[in-house]
């Protein structure tokens, strides 16, 4: 989906008819921040994400084998 100036400008008009100039800059201020929320709750998934895949591939010791006591004579 991509906007060009033309279709934001119509959208910003039918916004501004709808919604009247008062309550314009609220609506924006009020997306603004929602967007923002949105954002972080992204980031705070993704960063839970790289967390547990990072535990997943964290190598595990070998088994080897175990070194023999030696006899006390």
């Amino acid at each position: 989906m991509n906007l060009g100036m033309p279709e934001i400008l119509v959208i910003l008009v039918v916004a501004l008819l709808i919604f009247g100039p008062k309550k314009l800059p609220e609506l924006g201020r009020s997306l603004g921040q929602s967007i923002r929320e949105f954002k972080r709750g992204a980031q705070e998934i993704r960063e839970e994400l790289e967390k547990s895949v990072e535990v997943k591939e964290e190598p595990k010791p070998a088994p080897g084998p175990r070194p023999q006591e030696e006899p006390k004579a």
